[in-house]
C-alpha cells in the first residue's frame, strides 16, 4: 500500500522536505516523499525529494485537477502546501481529494479566510482575548504607522510611514492597504509561533521562537523560548475551528509589559519551523501517526528551551543540469 507525501510550492524549503523525508522512512521504508513546483528545475527542494514534478502554478485555471491527477498517479495520500496564496482554493477543493484517499492537509476555507485577510484576523485575536495593533481609520490617522496589504505575504509592500509627510496618495488610495498602529521593535520583540492542532481542531504542541533576525521575510536567527507568551496562547488558543497541521502565527511581545500585539496567522508550515522540530515539536511524525496510522496523537510541551538556530548559506549542486 503506498503511502507517499507530496508537498507542493517545494521552492528552497530543503529542511522540511529533509524532515519530511526522514520520518516518512521511519515508519515506512519504501515510501516516497513527493515534491511539486512551477520549476522544480530550479527548486534546491525538489533535489532532495524521492521525485520531484512539474505543475502550472496554483492560480492557473487546471491547477486543482493537475494536483489531483498526480497524486492518484504517485500514490500520494498526504499532500503538504507550503504557500499562501493557494491555500484557498485548495480547501475549497478539499473534498475532490478526500474522494480519492487522499488527505490535503488544510484548515477550512472559512479559517483561511479569516488568516488571509488581516482584517478579519485582528477580530479573530479580539475574540479570543488576545491584543493587536490598532487598524486606523484614513481620516484618523495616528504616527508613526505601519501599511501592509490585507491579504499581503512575505512583507512585500509594507512600509512604516513616519510623519504625514511621508505618505502618499497612491498609498491612501489603495484599497487593499491597511494603516496600522507602529510597533516599536526598540521595546518589543517579534515572535513566531509553531502550532500544530490535530484533525478535531485541538491543539496540541505550541512553540514560540524569537526572531533575532531576519532576511527575506524568513527568521535567519532565532531562539524557542518556553515562557509567558507559551502559557498566555497555549490557553487561550487550546481551540481552533477549522485548524488542522501545522498553524503559524506572528506577534509582538514586551518582556517588561507582558504586553503583546498579535500580527498575523498563517496555516501552513513556516519557514523557520525546522528549528521548533529540532527542539522536538515532531510535526511531521504527528501527521504521519493521524493521517496514514489512523492514530490520535498527545499534547506535547516537552521541547527544548533556549535552542538558538543560526542559519546559513548551503548549495545544492546539479550535475549536467539539462536547463
Amino acid at each position: 500500500m503506498n503511502n507517499n507525501i507530496l508537498i507542493t510550492s517545494a521552492g528552497r524549503r530543503v529542511s522540511l522536505v529533509r524532515i519530511f523525508k526522514k520520518e516518512l522512512k521511519h515508519f515506512f521504508p519504501d515510501a516516497k516523499l513527493f515534491t511539486a513546483d512551477a520549476d522544480p528545475l530550479l527548486s534546491a527542494a525538489c533535489y532532495e525529494s524521492d521525485g520531484a514534478f512539474k505543475v502550472m502554478k496554483n492560480d492557473a485555471d487546471g491547477y486543482i485537477n493537475q494536483l489531483l491527477d498526480l497524486a492518484v498517479e504517485q500514490g500520494v495520500k498526504v499532500i503538504i502546501p507550503t504557500i499562501d496564496t493557494g491555500l484557498q482554493i485548495l480547501s475549497d477543493h478539499k473534498n475532490r481529494f478526500e474522494e480519492k484517499g487522499i488527505h490535503l492537509l488544510i484548515c477550512t476555507s472559512q479559517l483561511i479566510d479569516i488568516c488571509r485577510d488581516k482584517r478579519k484576523t485582528s477580530l479573530f485575536f479580539s475574540e479570543n482575548g488576545i491584543d493587536s495593533p490598532i487598524i486606523y481609520d484614513k481620516d484618523n490617522l495616528q504616527y508613526p504607522l505601519f501599511i501592509k496589504p490585507y491579504d499581503g505575504s512575505m512583507s512585500v509592500d509594507t512600509y512604516l510611514i513616519n510623519t504625514q509627510d511621508q505618505i502618499t496618495q497612491i498609498q491612501l488610495a489603495n484599497e487593499k492597504f491597511m494603516f496600522m498602529e507602529y510597533i516599536n521593535n526598540n521595546t518589543f520583540n517579534e515572535f513566531t509561533i509553531d502550532m500544530y492542532y490535530d484533525r478535531n481542531h485541538y491543539l496540541k504542541c505550541l512553540v514560540p521562537r524569537k526572531r533575532i533576525e531576519v532576511r527575506g521575510g524568513e527568521i535567519n536567527k532565532g531562539i524557542t523560548v518556553k515562557g509567558y507568551v507559551f502559557e498566555f496562547l497555549k490557553e487561550r488558543l487550546k481551540y481552533v475551528e477549522g485548524a488542522c497541521g501545522c498553524v503559524t502565527m506572528q506577534l509582538f511581545y514586551n518582556a517588561q509589559s507582558n504586553e503583546i500585539k498579535a500580527l498575523e496567522i498563517n496555516p501552513r508550515f513556516g519557514g523557520g519551523y525546522p528549528l521548533s522540530y529540532l527542539a522536538g515539536a515532531n510535526y511531521p511524525r504527528n501527521i504521519i501517526s493521524e493521517y496514514l496510522l489512523n492514530q490520535d496523537v498527545p499534547s506535547f510541551d516537552d521541547w527544548e528551551d533556549n535552542l538558538l538556530m543560526l542559519r546559513y548559506d548551503d548549495e545544492i549542486l546539479v550535475h549536467d543540469s539539462n536547463l
